[in-house]
């Protein structure tokens, strides 16, 4: 440890002066790195910060010893005896109600706990399940994300951050995720929270997406509405696509071929940035009834991303064609498809 010693943090932060919550602090404490036990103490500071802002009364509102068991005990799925096969989620609610049991802790107070940590990352589930499990999930999120930390009492994330460093808890946390997922893939299914964290760190294609999995459930569904327009599957058909929306007046579609906030010149000297701002360009020479001629001239492409240069012949938007070289970055997206992120026609 680098902090003080068990007695002085539950003086100094005012913990739960249980023999229940010494036990579970204490486990937390031995079964998980810093950044864990860290993070999982601070996050129960947090959510009873929540309580007092919400006027929520400890023993009256809610079970203070039960929430400090359900923060405290969130991430043992991280630890090495709460690594299962399941999404580490549910491996620590698992392992945390099997404490508990131990413990004697009656089997109402379990499932509440159970709850709470299988939940955390379930938007909009958690919240609806009793003040301790959204309580718990709230502190969380707090610690994880900043939600809700305006709210929180002026310099109490100083002081408990000074008490329990943060040690880059964000992305540490997200490594040790994907960490248990890459030796136990089961733990991170497509459609899950570890699952999209997983998907970042394998060849494109790997971790099939949702539109993957429909296309192979067998039942021979087919894309409708707006799902049916197409993507840009190389780098080459980011300017075929352009071209084909811009004749067909498809605003939609020339719009799905930048990222949201990508940059875009639309004449020289006008710099936009984001898709409203673009979609408003682009409409306009929709309106204009122009017409785009390109012509490949070099790219380059290093993993997901391509650097495109094509000659631009623009029609129909003023009296005299425009010619011009076009600079564009692309990005291949999570689904597959290739967008701008910057396009600039007149960039040499």
């Amino acid at each position: 440890m680098t902090t003080d010693a068990p007695l002085p943090v539950f003086e100094r932060l005012g913990l739960p002066d249980t023999d229940l919550s010494r036990d579970a602090y204490a486990y937390v404490e031995r079964a998980t790195p810093d950044f864990v036990f860290f993070h999982s103490v601070r996050s129960y500071v947090f959510a009873r910060a929540h309580a007092r802002h919400q006027n929520l009364r400890a023993g009256a509102d809610y079970d203070d010893e039960l929430l400090f068991l359900s923060c405290v005990l969130h991430d043992i799925g991280l630890s090495e005896e709460g690594n299962g096969d399941q999404r580490f989620e549910v491996d620590g609610a698992d392992t945390a109600a099997a404490l508990l049991r131990e413990r004697g802790v009656e089997e109402r107070r379990i499932a509440i706990a159970w709850d709470a940590i299988a939940l955390h990352t379930s938007d909009g589930i958690a919240a609806r399940k009793g003040a301790e499990v959204r309580l718990a999930q709230e502190g969380i999120g707090t610690d994880i994300l900043g939600v809700r930390r305006e709210s929180l009492p002026a310099g109490l994330a100083d002081d408990v951050h000074a008490l329990l460093p943060r040690m880059d808890l964000g992305y540490a946390l997200s490594d040790a995720i994907v960490d248990q997922a890459k030796s136990r893939p089961q733990k991170a299914s497509p459609l899950t929270f570890p699952g999209a964290l997983l998907r970042h760190h394998l060849p494109h294609g790997a971790q099939p997406t949702w539109y993957d999995l429909l296309a192979g459930a067998g039942w021979g569904d087919k894309p409708v509405g707006a799902v049916a327009r197409r993507r840009a599957e190389t780098p080459e058909q980011v300017g075929a696509l352009f071209t084909e929306y811009l004749e067909a007046g498809d605003i939609e579609g020339l719009v799905s071929l930048y990222e949201p906030r990508a940059h875009f010149v639309p004449a020289p000297g006008t710099h936009l940035v984001g898709t409203e701002a673009i979609r408003t360009a682009l409409q306009q020479l929709v309106d204009s009834g122009a017409r785009l001629k390109l012509e490949l001239r070099e790219i380059r492409q290093v993993d997901d991303i391509a650097l495109v240069s094509n000659t631009a012949t623009l029609t129909g938007a003023g009296p005299e064609p425009v010619i011009s070289t076009t600079t564009e970055i692309l990005r291949r997206r999570p689904d597959g498809g290739w967008a701008h992120v910057v396009d600039d026609p007149f960039f040499n």
